[in-house]
């Protein structure tokens, strides 16, 4: 009758992106993009394990922090250890949200949340 308590999905959902064939139509398509975890610019190479798919908006956010915040530290000598883990939901293909760290001798944290 009322659909007032009914849990509702803010945000998009990719559960039914759950094939590498899948995540390359949705890419060929406009839908996702290539993120590399480990960027070029920290001795990154465009591999597949090193390749997630995400929408265009969560690769910009997190080339923000890598431009924007992590290379700073690194240029200080605050950081000197990088890591970019991506975290899944069920069996998608797209990470429900990538998670920075950065240490070394500070510490950085931050999450790209994605889905």
């Amino acid at each position: 009758m009322f659909n007032w308590f009914k849990k509702k999905q803010a945000g998009p959902d990719f559960s039914t992106l759950d094939s590498r064939s899948k995540i390359q139509a949705a890419a060929g398509a406009g839908h996702l993009v290539p993120l590399l975890l480990m960027p070029e610019e920290f001795g990154g190479h465009a591999v597949e394990v090193n390749t997630v798919f995400v929408p265009s908006w969560a690769a910009d956010e997190k080339r923000r922090i890598d431009i924007g915040v992590i290379v700073p530290l690194a240029q200080e000598g605050k950081i000197s250890r990088y890591t970019a883990e991506p975290i899944y939901k069920g069996s998608s293909f797209v990470p429900s949200k990538v998670v920075i760290r950065a240490s070394d001798p500070t510490e950085f944290y931050a999450t790209v949340e994605i889905w």
